[in-house]
Order: C-alpha cells, then structure tokens, then sequence
C-alpha cells in the first residue's frame, strides 16, 4: 500500500492554515492506483454478503459505486439535506461550527439489509456516524464502513469501534 500512499497529494495550509489536506484525486486519476484501492477497500466485505453500498456524497460515490461494483451489490446515494428528489429520511451531525444534514430516500434499505458505508476519508467521524445512525433507523444493518485514507489524530475510527462498528481504512496519514 505504500505506492497508493505516494498518490495521495498532500496540499498545506487548505482549507486553512496548519491543515494538511489529502487530495484523493490525483490517487482515483491513476488507472492502476485506482483499481488497488478499490479492491482494498472492498476485500474485507468480499464474503460478508452486503446487500448495498451506501456512498457518502461526493468522492464516496465514485470509490462507493467501484466497490459495489466489486461487490456485486446495489449501491445508495447519501446525500446532504435537499438534494434527493423523492421522500426521504435525514440524520443531522456537528460540523465544526454548525450543524449539518445528510439524507437517503425513505425507501433506500430494506429492514435487515447488510449495508457498507464508504467514502473517500475519515476525520472526525461526525459524518460517518450519521450515515450508521441514519441506516440503523432505517432497519438496516451497518455492516462496517470502508475508506480509503484515515487521519487517526483525528479520532473517526474510534468513534465508530466506540459504536460497534467494524472499521475499515485502507491507508492511514498522520496530522490533520
């Protein structure tokens, strides 16, 4: 895994200063690079009989609808508050300063529907928490999450091994 660490770019001081941004980008841009990730992330599942993908708007629908793909399973779009065009179900969350929203449709999960969560990475954990909140109150099972890069200084794993959740990162990166 060392080589797809090498293709995460690292951009200093964005969105502000002392933030080391991982830009997944120029990873998901590299042919090989990509298809390895994908198959990280989805090699824990592969025998865990998922039910769906449920990908984390906006990178977590690219790598989120790659692994279903690998996974031969349907893939649920989670998305912020207002954007899914039929009734839906909301979970809200803490953001830094503020609160936030994200959303699935109502019909999305079938009670007892062992679903994945993914996205591109994991900071803090707050969305990651409301995706599990919000697929637990729909009857489904959250069958762990999967991501492609961690930032464990920041504590997101273990807010969801605190809640239970069987976790998974493919690459790890030190600071935030």
């Amino acid at each position: 895994m060392g080589d797809l660490r090498q293709l995460v770019r690292t951009i200093p001081d964005y969105p502000k200063p002392g933030i080391l941004f991982r830009d997944v980008t120029t990873l998901m841009g590299d042919a090989k690079g990509f298809k390895a990730a994908v198959e990280g992330m989805a090699a824990p599942y592969l025998n865990d009989n998922i039910d769906a993908v449920a990908g984390i708007e906006a990178r977590g629908f690219i790598l989120g609808g790659a692994v279903a793909d690998r996974l031969s399973c349907g893939f649920i779009p989670i998305r912020k508050k207002g954007k899914l065009p039929w009734k839906t179900i909301g979970q809200q969350y803490s953001l830094e300063y503020g609160v936030d929203i994200i959303e699935i449709h109502a019909d999305a999960i079938k009670p007892g529907e062992r679903i994945l969560i993914v996205d591109d990475l994991i900071a803090t954990g707050g969305t990651a928490e409301a995706a599990a909140k919000l697929i637990s109150r729909t009857g489904g099972l959250v069958a762990g999450p999967a991501f492609l890069v961690d930032l464990p200084d920041l504590g997101g794993l273990d807010l969801l091994r605190s809640h239970g959740i069987r976790t998974h990162a493919l690459l790890a990166f030190e600071g935030h």
